[in-house]
């Protein structure tokens, strides 16, 4: 990291977690964030749910939830941005504070409750977005508080964006909302992914579906919800959200309420990802979140079956400086262990 990308990561993180987290979209809009153009060696080049990609780095939902910052975020080198979750009325979320950093454990904790600006804020935002994007940009579906049939706001959100997005994912799994991780259900699972792909069908062509589960399920749960995303042709299955366990925390934060993300998800979520891998045997392609902080950590979720993976909380830790870092760290890591294409590692552990 530069001295002056240092010197303003320290000044935003002086200041409250969800005012840093504004200022620092801000600061993207702005162009305050370097370019980052570096050619990539073919190593890392993948295509994955039809999407040609320099490499397999993203940014999970949950940062830039009303898409006020997708292109700039692609020019940071990022291959693929999702954004949301986005509901279609928007709404405030749960009350202040909520969000906390737990410094101490490079964690944070979130009870949002899905704080956005609604479907036609993000409809208006992904329009005006320059084309041809860098990369492709998904939609993190949510569903309104107050809502009385959440499967219709999933279907609302994915049709009112089907011509603007490139890509979906279902949020059953946020635990900041009430209700919500029941829709893991294997019944009602089913109902809503059926609903879901069958709007997709008639409004978005092929557009890619994933589903984004909780590090919280039972094996037994995990076993059906994902022999559900099977049956009924879910493109992906992005493992995982955040989690309700505070084991082994130091930090003051510990024990407020809300999903925790960050380092301590990271061994969490890449044994549910390992587990999803094996119940697959491969043949659902994977997205790898929690705890990504090193290219050694998002090497370790492709051997453990992810073609793809992706960030959040680290960044809040270690700047935009973090995500060329991760690049160009897994190609050294890939060429060190002899694979000539990033595909050749995915699932290496399991083999």
């Amino acid at each position: 990291m530069t001295l002056l990308g240092d010197i303003g990561l320290r000044a935003v993180r002086a200041l409250d977690p969800e005012r840093a987290h504004a200022v620092a979209l801000r600061g993207l809009r702005a162009g305050l964030v370097p370019q980052w153009n570096d050619a990539l060696p073919g190593v890392l080049h993948t295509n994955v749910l039809g999407f040609d990609l320099a490499h397999p780095l993203g940014l999970a939902a949950g940062f830039d939830k009303n898409a006020e910052a997708v292109v700039p975020l692609l020019k940071c080198g990022l291959s693929f941005v999702e954004v949301g979750a986005v509901t279609p009325r928007a709404q405030y979320g749960n009350a202040k504070p909520r969000l906390f950093r737990l410094s101490e454990d490079e964690a944070a904790i979130n009870r949002f409750g899905f704080n956005n600006d609604g479907v036609e804020a993000v409809r208006e935002r992904l329009f005006l977005r320059a084309h041809p994007a860098r990369g492709p940009i998904g939609v993190n579906l949510g569903a309104n508080k107050t809502s009385t049939d959440r499967t219709a706001d999933y279907v609302t959100v994915l049709t009112r964006l089907a011509d603007c997005a490139d890509f979906f994912t279902i949020n059953v799994s946020s635990p900041n909302t009430k209700g919500l991780r029941d829709l893991q259900e294997r019944a009602a699972l089913d109902e809503l992914i059926a609903a879901v792909m069958a709007a997709r069908d008639a409004y978005a062509g092929k557009k890619p579906v994933m589903l984004k589960l909780a590090p919280d399920l039972s094996p037994e749960q995990l076993v059906d919800v994902v022999e559900v995303c099977m049956d009924r042709g879910i493109d992906a299955i992005v493992a995982t959200n955040t989690t309700l366990d505070r084991s082994g925390l130091r930090s003051d934060h510990r024990d407020e309420t809300g999903g925790l993300s960050g380092q301590p998800l990271f061994e969490k979520s890449t044994a549910i990802l390992r587990h999803i891998a094996e119940i697959t045997e491969g043949k659902t392609p994977l997205v790898g979140v929690g705890g990504v902080a090193s290219a050694e950590q998002a090497y370790a979720k492709i051997r453990a079956g992810a073609s793809l993976v992706q960030l959040y909380t680290a960044l809040s830790y270690h700047g935009m400086d973090l995500v060329p870092r991760i690049v160009k760290g897994l190609a050294k890591l890939l060429e060190r262990d002899g694979f000539t294409n990033i595909a050749d590692a995915v699932g290496a552990d399991l083999k």
